[in-house]
């Protein structure tokens, strides 16, 4: 599958089973892209962090950190704002009640970024608005 199936099939904000398929979709191209950077789509995989983003389901956060986290052209090709479907507050506080090692270092750049100022006039309608226009949708 690639973006404009994936366009076709889910559009930007898909609920139900199709979010359960675009997870699954997400850990698959994250998986290739673990193996060899260039294996795994990246920008399927930043389509499917955006319809992640627009579900605003914060249980998805790690899933799309794990995505960024997968080789350099994921990490460029998918923004950290893609983790703030639910907004900064709940993401952090999200994060802050998970153990795992990822939600830790996920935090932490939350944290370091927002500290340097890069989530002050962030909000999760306009994010959603520009990749709106950009999908074309």
């Amino acid at each position: 599958m690639d973006v404009k199936e994936s366009l076709r099939r889910y559009g930007l904000r898909p609920v139900g089973a199709d979010l359960d398929e675009v997870r699954a979709l997400l850990r698959e191209h994250t998986a290739r892209e673990r193996r060899a950077q260039g294996e795994g789509d990246t920008e399927l995989m930043r389509l499917c962090c955006f319809q992640l983003f627009n579900s605003g389901d914060v249980d998805d956060v790690l899933l799309v950190w794990s995505a960024k986290q997968a080789s350099f052209d994921a990490a460029c090709s998918i923004d950290i704002e893609l983790l703030l479907g639910r907004g900064l507050d709940a993401t952090k506080a999200h994060l802050s009640a998970n153990r795992a090692p990822s939600a830790a270092a996920a935090l932490d750049r939350l944290r370091e970024l927002e500290a340097d100022g890069e989530f002050g006039d962030f909000s999760v309608e306009e994010y959603s608005a520009v990749h709106d226009r950009y999908y074309g949708d």
